[in-house]
């Protein structure tokens, strides 16, 4: 194992040890509730019919996803936990606990105790997850990864009338082409890497990068198309999703391995609520220290930037990540990050210099 492996390894046990619980059973809360086949899906004229509405509904399509691409992540290590698609059950599961899929109005019981499974078309956290649920899905099963070209699937439109959200491969194509494109491109090319003759070191950080590609395109499509919804949070709720874009496009950066273990290190100190009006990090006193660092380490980023000029600090960041090795170093300086606070504030940026210098 390489010293920044091991150090990696280190930095998630400590993580760990003192995580928020995420999980279920080692898997993504609710994961086990959900569907684990297109079969157990209702259907209509012979064609599937998925209510991405109903939280278990959402959480069957990464099921069926991460089953049917399974076949193709050897290369990121063994057993079932590695495929870095995980990252999307487990963001899901994480906003239903944090109550970020409830409508955020009041207006309805969606999201809320009387009706827990469902999921608000009001709420700005759903709608980006659509983004990175539906789309990703209808590719798959466009592209044969799911179904091998022998099914076809309906995705439910909102009850409430909404017309915001496209329900099929066709018609996303037509109003996010270059997003939908860039999801087909993924997934044909996770058949093509995963039986190529290049080491698995290459075929990881191949098919890592494209996914990135991907969920990037899907996150900044969806900031534009959700954006009216933040109207209904506090600004500091929405100065969080700022940061957790941001966070999004770092990861982007350095080919962030996005396995089960690796996910809940992030998502473990995540706030455990909607933040409101005077929740000011460390001193938030109903959330943890964790969280309450979490939040602090961004707040420290988005200061860095101010400082340095617009994105500076990620522009930085993203010039230091020139190859697949100061990738892997990336990810482990990171971790660091969020565990101790004195090490982001007194040596990120040399080792970043000096990570820009060896490229």
């Amino acid at each position: 194992m390489s010293y920044f492996r091991t150090v990696a390894a280190v930095a998630l046990l400590v993580l760990l040890v003192e995580a928020g619980e995420v999980t279920e059973n080692g898997y993504p809360i609710q994961w086990e509730k959900a569907p684990s086949d297109l079969s157990e899906l209702p259907t209509a004229d012979g064609v599937t019919v998925i209510n991405p509405w109903d939280f278990r509904h959402r959480m069957a399509m990464y099921r069926v996803l991460l089953k049917e691409t399974d076949q193709y992540m050897g290369s990121m290590g063994p057993g079932p936990k590695e495929s870095p698609l995980w990252v999307f059950p487990m963001q899901l599961g994480w906003k239903l606990k944090t109550g970020r899929l409830a409508d955020p109005t009041g207006a309805s019981t969606c999201g809320h105790a009387e009706d827990p499974m469902c999921i608000s078309t009001k709420s700005w956290w759903s709608c980006v997850n659509y983004h990175v649920s539906a789309l990703p899905f209808l590719a798959a099963v466009h592209t044969g990864i799911i179904g091998d070209g022998q099914i076809q699937v309906q995705i439910q439109a909102p009850a409430d009338g909404s017309q915001e959200y496209c329900t099929t491969f066709s018609d996303c194509s037509t109003k996010m082409p270059e997003l939908m494109n860039k999801w087909e491109t993924f997934f044909k090319s996770l058949k093509t890497i995963s039986s190529s003759d290049i080491p698995d070191f290459e075929k990881k950080d191949q098919i890592l990068g494209l996914m990135w590609a991907a969920r990037l395109g899907s996150i900044d499509v969806a900031f534009k198309s959700c954006s009216e919804k933040l109207k209904s949070y506090s600004s500091q709720e929405v100065s969080f999703t700022q940061s957790w874009r941001e966070s999004i496009e770092y990861g982007s950066s350095f080919h962030f391995h996005t396995s089960i273990e690796n996910i809940q290190v992030y998502l473990s100190p995540m706030p455990s609520r909607i933040l409101q009006e005077g929740d000011n990090a460390p001193n938030i006193p109903d959330l943890s220290i964790d969280e309450n660092h979490a939040l602090y380490v961004f707040s420290w980023m988005n200061r860095m930037n101010s400082l340095l000029g617009q994105n500076s600090l990620l522009r930085l960041w993203r010039n230091a990540m020139c190859s697949a090795r100061t990738r892997e170093k990336g990810q482990v300086l990171m971790q660091q990050l969020f565990v101790d606070p004195k090490f982001a504030l007194s040596t990120t940026f040399s080792i970043m210099v000096d990570m820009i210098s060896s490229c």
